[in-house]
């Protein structure tokens, strides 16, 4: 019997992610901060619209590119929010999660051999899309140094002919570093000089909390280069309802709207509607959101400190990277033994490729008790690697 498996599957290495949480699944009492994924319940006004579209019999397909309220919601909120301008007829399409749309992008724009730039450590899905995509994956290693930034000496040196795109996924999961305008700006002068594109991922927009997240899209020649990712999961707590979304110029966004026609058809219909009473309606509950956020984030800078713990502090996203070299062991190792020996789960740094070998990543969304609870244990394990050496 022929191989029914095709060798670029084969390829790919299976999430580090979940390899790590198949474990914790088997585990009892477990304090879980690993799942990049908001605590809060949806909020009420948006629930209540998913119910009233499914009472209102609205369970039919909408356009392909999404419907037609939504995508208006989008350019209003896009413009409101990072000041930039887009046609909800043909400069919008609504995704299966932010995931689809980083997908959609690479298939669209890629050819054989397309150079992919990809800044390190970051989200997963980067570097398999960009390979099943037939692309060519170039890791740029962030470092601790930079507070995990991407710098222009790091892009410019990763640059060859053969460089198409480059993804800027900030801010960033895992690290939580973020980009300012004056830091985005030698960037983008850089992706204008090499002729290249932008796939930016900007899923963690609303949870910046020194800064106004700044999208290089609203920066001079910009526009026309980038294909802004954004979606509703991290910012209003509907991971569950699966819904993003890619703004771009409509040359490239056409391309994609092909592909998601016959991958897709469609985004969930009750969850475009509750969208709309999202971005309508529902700024305060992100307020509310982000600065408990914000609160949990202190406590855990306050903590490491206490614990002589090192870390750079992180301004975006909901999660932590805090440096474990001191112990002499590999971040997978720190993550086992902290699970095994304090049931805490953690996620190893190398989950998002080989340049967060010694870190963690620690995620905040979930309540103060549960991180209180968790950091006496991680401080009563760090004490005793202290004392073994």
């Amino acid at each position: 019997m022929r191989n029914p498996l095709g060798k670029k599957a084969l390829s790919l290495e299976p999430s580090g992610i979940r390899k790590f949480f198949d474990i914790v699944n088997e585990m009892d009492d477990v304090i879980s901060l690993g799942v990049g994924e908001p605590d809060f319940d949806t909020p009420w006004r948006i629930r209540e619209e998913g119910i009233y579209s499914l009472e209102r019999g609205r369970t039919f397909y909408t356009s392909n590119s999404g419907l037609k309220e939504l995508k208006t919601e989008i350019c209003r909120y896009l413009e409101r929010t990072v000041h930039v301008s887009y046609q909800p007829e043909n400069e919008v399409i609504v995704t299966v999660g932010g995931s689809e749309a980083i997908d959609l992008a690479f298939r669209a724009m890629l050819d054989p051999g397309d150079q992919v730039l990809i800044p390190q450590p970051s989200y997963v899905s980067y570097l398999p899309c960009a390979i099943l995509a037939d692309g060519e994956p170039v890791i740029i290693p962030l470092k601790e140094e930079n507070d995990f930034k991407l710098t222009a000496e790091e892009l410019e040196a990763a640059i060859t002919p053969k460089t198409k795109i480059l993804v800027l996924p900030f801010p960033n999961n895992p690290t939580g570093a973020i980009l300012t305008r004056e830091e985005l700006l030698p960037l983008a002068e850089i992706v204008q000089k090499h002729d290249l594109y932008v796939v930016s991922d900007e899923i963690y927009s609303e949870l910046t909390y020194l800064n106004q997240h700044c999208s290089i899209a609203s920066l001079p020649g910009m526009r026309e280069r980038t294909i802004l990712i954004n979606g509703f999961s991290k910012s209003f707590a509907m991971t569950g309802w699966r819904l993003g979304y890619a703004c771009g110029p409509k040359q490239i966004l056409k391309q994609m709207l092909k592909i998601h026609q016959y991958a897709i058809m469609c985004a969930p219909t009750a969850s475009q509607y509750a969208a709309v009473e999202a971005l309508r309606n529902c700024g305060r509950d992100v307020e509310e959101m982000r600065e408990s956020y914000n609160q949990r984030r202190r406590f855990l800078m306050h903590e490491f400190k206490r614990m002589q713990l090192e870390c750079f502090e992180p301004y975006g996203a909901f999660y932590v990277f805090p440096c474990i070299r001191e112990f002499g062991m590999t971040a997978e190792e720190f993550a086992v033994r902290l699970l095994e020996e304090e049931k805490v789960a953690v996620v190893p740094g190398t989950a998002f490729g080989d340049s967060g070998e010694g870190f963690i990543r620690i995620s905040y969304a979930y309540s103060l008790a549960d991180l209180k609870k968790a950091l006496e244990r991680l401080s009563s394990f760090i004490d005793r690697l202290r004392s073994q050496h």
